[in-house]
């Protein structure tokens, strides 16, 4: 199993210059990934300044060499699924073949998605990611769907990882459409329950993913041991804002021993 930070790119400490300060020691410190969180304003709150998490992210990326990049989550449908295709091949090629790109629907609350309901965000989230699997091909792409529509576009840069950049999603693990989303991908960096009715992915939903065909599955909290027994491929360590001296202790004790 393989041992991640996950922070936002909020708060002092936690712009481009500062992330990549962050991404090395994290690199440093035994870590095998660093993963940002998408927002335009921090949860909300516009107190906390926010940085794109897409430049930083380019930043970590020239900072470091072995640790995996990459967001959890984007809301793609926030997004022209095009742009984050591009961004993508771009952030792989300057990583060399290092990049991740998790995904979601986004928050329905939040005021850039325009107050679209969970279905819809849902379909543009499964019509982004086929938009962007082709794109990825280097072939050109027609595509007309309800919310998106491309007629022979063609992006030839590449990514170096083959077939593609791995891609992890988000979500409530609950929702039936959520897991199906899992297992249509690359792995899974799902929640479980609600922000009003939080709940613990356990071992055991570990253990139906990965039989349901689940290739990694990231968790975070609880036993690192029992999650890798029951085949977590991930275990990650959120940070909230902090103070950058707090983040730097937590991130310099290095990943759990199991």
């Amino acid at each position: 199993m393989k041992f991640s930070v996950t922070v936002g790119a909020a708060g002092v400490g936690r712009d481009p210059r500062g992330l990549a300060e962050l991404a090395r020691v994290v690199e440093g410190s035994g870590w095998d990934g660093l993963f940002l969180e998408d927002y335009l304003v921090y949860q909300g709150d516009a107190r906390l300044p926010t940085y794109d998490p897409w430049i930083c992210l380019a930043a970590i990326a020239v900072a470091t060499e072995r640790i995996r990049i990459g967001t959890t989550v984007t809301p793609l449908p926030r997004r022209r699924p095009w742009k984050v295709a591009a961004e993508v091949i771009a952030l792989d090629q300057l990583s060399g073949g290092r990049m991740i790109l998790g995904v979601g629907i986004g928050d329905p609350g939040d005021p850039f998605l325009e107050k679209k309901s969970p279905p819809v965000l849902a379909a543009m989230l499964d019509e982004g990611l086929a938009i962007i699997d082709q794109l990825w091909t280097g072939q050109p792409v027609s595509f007309h769907g309800k919310h998106y529509r491309l007629d022979g576009v063609q992006l030839t840069a590449r990514a170096v990882q083959r077939s593609r950049v791995p891609v992890w999603v988000g979500g409530n693990l609950l929702v039936p459409a959520v897991r199906q989303r899992i297992l249509r991908w690359d792995g899974s960096c799902a929640y479980k329950g609600t922000t009003d009715s939080p709940q613990q992915i356990t071992p055991d939903d570990v253990r139906r993913l990965r039989d349901e065909g689940a290739r990694d599955v990231k968790v975070s909290g609880g036993d690192p041991a029992a999650f890798a027994a029951a085949g977590a491929t991930w275990w990650g360590r959120w940070i909230p804002p902090l103070p950058v001296a707090e983040t730097l202790a937590i991130v310099r004790q290095g990943p759990p021993t199991i």
